[in-house]
């Protein structure tokens, strides 16, 4: 069964959205994955984000490019936390409409927000959270930033 819930707007977030669902799988985090387009298919949207707790998931992560509804309108009508990925789609203002529309959420429907194109952190947020609870997801994800510091140390120059 799912715990982190990964929906895009369009099969063209795909590539972006892939650093996600790998990273989840590198820690061992079961996900599942869909197109659920807020402005193209609204009655899946609604009942994607009014049902995924009941299918156990955990975390959504919700990535959208454009005018980028979808990560806010999951929020308002779901008990998960939900994280934005926002894409730089080829109809986009550099992205920064995308930014801006999911980062600019009313008081009351929080939506937390990575970079642009930033899926992978997403994806760690997601383990993160499920870490709290999940005592085998937190000793990867500190085996993960163990791993990152001796990169850069290896990599420093001395």
């Amino acid at each position: 069964m799912a715990k982190v819930g990964i929906i895009m707007g369009s099969k063209s977030d795909l590539p972006i959205m892939q650093e996600a669902i790998d990273i989840l799988n590198y820690f061992g985090i079961s996900n599942e994955v869909d197109i659920v387009s807020a402005h193209r298919t609204p009655d899946k949207m609604m009942d994607y984000g009014k049902n995924a707790h009941q299918r156990k998931i955990l975390v959504i992560i919700a990535g959208a490019g454009g005018a980028a509804h979808l990560p806010g309108m999951i929020a308002s009508i779901s008990p998960l936390p939900v994280i934005g990925v926002p894409i730089k789609s080829r109809n986009s203002i550099d992205g920064w409409d995308s930014v801006l529309s999911i980062l600019q959420m009313p008081g009351g429907v929080p939506v937390g927000t990575v970079a642009l194109n930033g899926a992978k952190n997403a994806g760690i947020l997601a383990a993160e959270i499920i870490g709290i609870k999940d005592k085998s997801v937190q000793n990867k994800i500190i085996e993960y930033k163990l791993e990152l510091k001796n990169k850069v140390i290896k990599d420093s120059i001395k």
